[in-house]
């Protein structure tokens, strides 16, 4: 499908397979979504960026650039520090670098972080961008969104059939670069078992497919696909930008380090200078 306008990244470590999509949806908007596909860290990354041209992207490539690089070798655990220092570094540079463009200024981005060693994984967040674990055929969501919706439901004001059209559904209440002094990131850990599939995405994804749609795509018995995902989104006309990363986990898996990337379409957003903004974040 050369003209699907999806651009992906293909890779393999040891026991995890991941697969990276991304496109900017059908309302013809710039892509402010970033992601990192690094099987051989055992990091994964999406990012959903928020205010707009020259603001959400800069901020998603910013949280991408600061996690790209962290050195192989490390364990787990000091991964998992190097991903919240980083992460804590690029919520001050997005948040100086708005307060300079001016007040009202939004520059800043949901972060959701995948961490897998061995047979653990820990995931953190912060914003509505989701993580899901399908396990044999029981989908279960990782993460809590941090948005204005997700609290109404909790507090009884509104339903989940509600808050799908919500007239404050784009508002999330933490994210890197939003002016909370101090980012604040959700964790939650658990075991992986051989056939484990995994997937983080952009909100995108999430509003537009069902759980049992998601459910489905993930069960295909030739593995997890995002760029499948990401198809049927815009095929149910996305109008948001929608990436996602699929990650399938097998410790039965002899193969050593295989890496292929393949693109179609336009390439994945650019990595922007790592230079913020208000908090609750609209987009």
């Amino acid at each position: 499908m050369p003209d699907s306008g999806i651009a992906q990244d293909v890779a393999e470590f040891g026991s995890f397979r991941s697969r990276a999509a991304t496109h900017p949806g059908t309302a013809g908007r710039m892509n402010e979504d970033g992601y990192l596909n690094r099987p051989d860290l055992g990091l994964w990354v999406v990012a959903d960026g928020a205010g707009g041209h020259q603001s959400g992207e800069v901020a998603s490539a910013a949280v991408v650039a600061a996690l790209r690089d962290i050195a192989t070798g490390l364990s787990a655990g000091e991964i998992l520090h190097e991903v919240r220092t980083r992460l804590e570094a690029a919520h001050e540079r997005l948040r100086t670098a708005s307060e300079k463009r001016g007040q009202g200024v939004i520059m800043a981005t949901t972060v959701v972080v995948l961490i897998a060693r061995d047979d653990h994984f820990a995931c953190l967040w912060a914003g509505d961008s989701p993580a899901y674990l399908l396990r044999g055929d029981v989908l279960t969501k990782i993460t809590r969104d941090h948005s204005l919706v997700q609290d109404l439901i909790e507090a009884g004001m509104i339903t989940e059939s509600e808050a799908v059209n919500h007239r404050q559904a784009n508002i999330i209440t933490r994210a890197v670069g939003a002016d909370q002094e101090t980012l604040e990131l959700d964790k939650r850990t658990g075991p992986l078992m051989p056939g484990d599939r995994l997937l983080l995405c952009s909100d995108g994804l999430s509003k537009t497919l069902s759980p049992g749609e998601i459910a489905s795509l993930l069960s295909l018995e030739q593995g997890a696909d995002a760029e499948q995902l990401v198809m049927a989104a815009i095929d149910a006309r996305a109008i948001d930008n929608v990436t996602a990363i699929t990650v399938e986990f097998d410790d039965n898996d002899p193969s050593t380090t295989v890496e292929v990337h393949k693109s179609r379409g336009p390439a994945a957003p650019p990595t922007a200078p790592t230079n913020g903004a208000s908090g609750p974040v609209t987009r």
